[in-house]
């Protein structure tokens, strides 16, 4: 049932333009949208953003604007998608991890999936916070000053802004939630 928790919200989607897990792209933005706020989608170029199933090619996505010319005073949220490629590409993006970065510094909430933290590592946005993410990225996450626990889904509201962290696609239905609460006003 939809409701209007996220009315005159408006919630960034930061991807690459290649190499998103779809469904950690399309159900958190289809929890925003049940929640009755506006998904964008954020990405380093413009066009078409080509999601993936694991590593194959999936679906493509309209991309409403790009990092160089939006910063975080146009979203009252941000959302990391995960898919090995994706952070792996955004945080060698200095545009990309600079917008992410401004939502830390502006105090507004974020929320993490799977293989995303890397740009929040390369942002240096993790540094004494505690949060999940998918198995491998443990060692850089503790490296990074972070503190990774094993969980489906975790709120650290330890730092300037609440940071909701998740692991993997399993995880999506508790994170999509997390998030949306999250966002609220």
């Amino acid at each position: 049932m939809p409701n209007n928790d996220l009315q005159g919200r408006t919630i960034a989607f930061l991807c690459a333009p290649e190499g998103t897990e779809q469904v950690e792209l399309t159900e958190p933005w289809q929890a925003v949208e049940r929640a009755g706020g506006t998904p964008r989608l954020v990405s380093t170029q413009s066009g078409r953003l080509q999601a993936f199933d694991h590593l194959d090619k999936a679906d493509t996505f309209p991309v409403d604007t790009t990092v160089d010319v939006s910063d975080h005073t146009e979203f009252d949220g941000l959302l990391l998608p995960g898919g090995v490629a994706n952070p792996d590409f955004l945080r060698t993006q200095p545009n990309a991890v600079a917008f992410a970065r401004s939502f830390f510094d502006a105090g507004k909430p974020v929320a993490v999936i799977c293989h995303g933290p890397w740009t929040l590592i390369e942002a240096d946005a993790v540094r004494g916070r505690t949060l999940t993410s998918w198995p491998s990225l443990q060692t850089d996450l503790r490296n990074a000053g972070a503190t990774w626990v094993d969980e489906e889904v975790h709120i650290c509201d330890q730092g300037p802004n609440i940071l909701v962290s998740s692991r993997k696609p399993d995880d999506l239905k508790a994170f999509s939630q997390a998030a949306v609460d999250a966002f609220k006003p």
